[in-house]
């Protein structure tokens, strides 16, 4: 999942201008981003064909987004559009994260392993795909990873899942390189912002990818559904009161409520990630 859906409403609610706010989270974001793009590139993982096409319909969009958002005049109605725009795209990226555990749920279930690494491409549907998602990702820095990763599911359903990641890393980088030129032409850069989540992402993106094997996925993904739809709500002006009641209800219901749902799959309702780690810890030693 994109780090916008997450770093650009938490520096909102710290205070920043939104337009701001967005702008140095794109710049941030093309630098992080280039560097998992670059690992999946060395290992041959993406498809360079879909992410060409989904290119051609991110760009373009991705680079009007600050344009758009210059558009609007006044600073008080960026500001009231952005955090409404904001907190839409929020609940929708939690909408189709969830879809994304789902249908990833279901191929699971139904025991379809059979993979490709070319399907046939699809040309026409998956330039709006890009479209769409470079358009979001343009005026809010907000849900393409979601987005177009769902859209790749159901368009093609036997990409292999390491293609499949692969390409959606490589297709972001100039779609979100294209939104940050945008933004940065227009809003310009505020250096005391960008330069801490330059170098905060490096060492944040490290320690990320050691602990994801010692934290089951499940638990994280349902987590980000959760923090994504409380702050969507939060930036939509709700209450406080409600947003509690509602993220009460999350927390408590949500696990049972996706228990349900996995063993409607016939896959057990709870998994957990500590099986590896007690094999590696049980392991006698080689004295």
């Amino acid at each position: 999942m994109g780090g916008g859906a997450l770093m650009t409403p938490a520096l909102i609610l710290l205070g920043i201008n939104p337009a701001a706010a967005v702008a140095n989270d794109l710049v941030a974001a093309s630098v992080n981003k280039s560097v998992g793009a670059a690992v999946h590139w060395r290992t041959g993982s993406p498809n360079l064909r879909l992410a060409g096409l989904l290119m051609l319909g991110s760009v373009p969009f991705a680079f009007a987004g600050g344009f758009i958002v210059k558009s609007l005049g006044e600073e008080k109605a960026k500001t009231d559009f952005l955090t409404l725009a904001i907190g839409v795209a929020l609940l929708f990226t939690a909408a189709t994260y969830t879809l994304r555990m789902y249908l990833q749920l279901r191929q699971v279930g139904s025991g379809n392993t059979a993979s490709t690494s070319d399907p046939a491409l699809r040309t026409v549907p998956t330039i709006l795909i890009g479209a769409v998602g470079g358009l979001l990702v343009g005026i809010t820095s907000v849900g393409s990873g979601s987005l177009i990763m769902v859209a790749l599911l159901l368009l093609y359903p036997t990409l292999s899942a390491v293609k499949l990641v692969g390409t959606d890393l490589v297709q972001a980088v100039p779609l979100v390189l294209a939104a940050a030129v945008g933004h940065v032409l227009t809003e310009g850069v505020t250096w005391a912002v960008l330069v801490p989540l330059v170098l905060g992402g490096t060492p944040g993106t490290y320690l990320g990818s050691r602990m994801a094997a010692w934290v089951s996925q499940s638990v994280i993904r349902r987590g980000i559904v959760i923090v994504l739809s409380l702050t969507g709500l939060k930036m939509l002006g709700v209450p406080p009161e409600i947003v509690g009641v509602i993220g009460a209800a999350l927390l408590l219901l949500g696990p049972l409520a996706w228990g349900w749902v996995r063993q409607t799959q016939g896959v057990p309702a709870f998994d957990n990630n500590l099986g590896a780690w007690r094999v590696e810890r049980d392991k006698p030693r080689a004295d």
